[in-house]
């Protein structure tokens, strides 16, 4: 059973689960997922449901976040002008590409989705699932990010999203060590990262880190597409046109007390 360090880092981990999940989920999947208690799972569980941060069904008592969580994150994106700043240059990248975006900011040891623009059109709509948090190892994102960390680093953050845990993710998910550092090579040579089926099975991904003038990596860009349609020649097309949009967002980019000032400069230390 894992060691409980704090009551407050099993909240954030249920709310979490509860965020990726987003369907009702019974009491002992959530304790069996995080590896905890079940009598412990039920008291913070009993706790968000009376601050109002999760509901329970009453007739099948399966638990759900509430939208308390999404609102709190969408007045701070309001008040962080992103909508503003930064969707028209999204929009133009979807209209470019004719593909889905994502953009993920830092915020401290996650990759977290924070907004979006479809270009795609006609039935080759691309309907991926969505991830909050970003599964470092398996993402485009998630790579451009460890990429720019020391090697021991971007390893220690890798094995704590599940490398060498398969079974999570996509049916060619990185599952070794030896891949991830080579494919963590690859990235730093091409200046973006490429996720084909690593995720989630038929769908794949292209992303380009955004760093500022000062060098401190606050996010990624990704295009996002089925992934039959990702061929080497269309990789790098996209891969070009995640890294000029990132340049961009770069020069614009609102939210650098997202990840804090001196966030990357540290774990490029470690």
């Amino acid at each position: 059973m894992k060691v409980v360090n704090s009551l407050i880092e099993n909240c954030f981990a249920i709310i979490e689960l509860l965020a990726i999940e987003a369907g009702s989920t019974r009491l002992s999947d959530v304790a069996d997922r995080l590896e905890l208690q079940r009598s412990g799972a039920h008291r913070v569980l009993s706790t968000l449901v009376k601050l109002g941060w999760v509901e329970q069904d009453d007739a099948t008592d399966l638990y759900r976040l509430s939208l308390k969580l999404p609102a709190i994150g969408y007045r701070f994106m309001q008040a962080a002008s992103l909508p503003d700043v930064l969707q028209p240059v999204l929009d133009k990248i979807a209209r470019e590409s004719r593909e889905l975006i994502r953009l993920a900011a830092l915020a401290g040891s996650n990759l977290t989705t924070i907004a979006h623009a479809q270009g795609a059109q006609g039935s080759l709509i691309c309907r991926s699932r969505t991830f909050p948090v970003l599964p470092l190892h398996v993402s485009a994102s998630g790579k451009v990010w460890l990429a720019t960390l020391s090697r021991e680093a971007a390893l220690k953050r890798a094995l704590e999203a599940g490398l060498g845990k398969p079974g999570s993710y996509g049916p060619r998910e990185i599952r070794t060590v030896d891949e991830f550092m080579l494919e963590l090579d690859r990235t730093t040579t091409r200046g973006y990262g490429v996720a084909l089926e690593e995720a989630e099975e038929a769908i794949g991904a292209v992303a380009a880190p955004i760093v500022t003038a000062s060098g401190q990596f606050v996010g990624a860009l990704a295009i996002v597409a089925p992934a039959f349609r990702l061929n080497e020649m269309r990789l790098a097309e996209l891969g070009e046109q995640t890294k000029a949009g990132a340049a961009e967002l770069a020069l614009l980019w609102p939210l650098r007390s997202v990840a804090g000032p001196d966030t990357a400069n540290d774990e490029a230390a470690e």
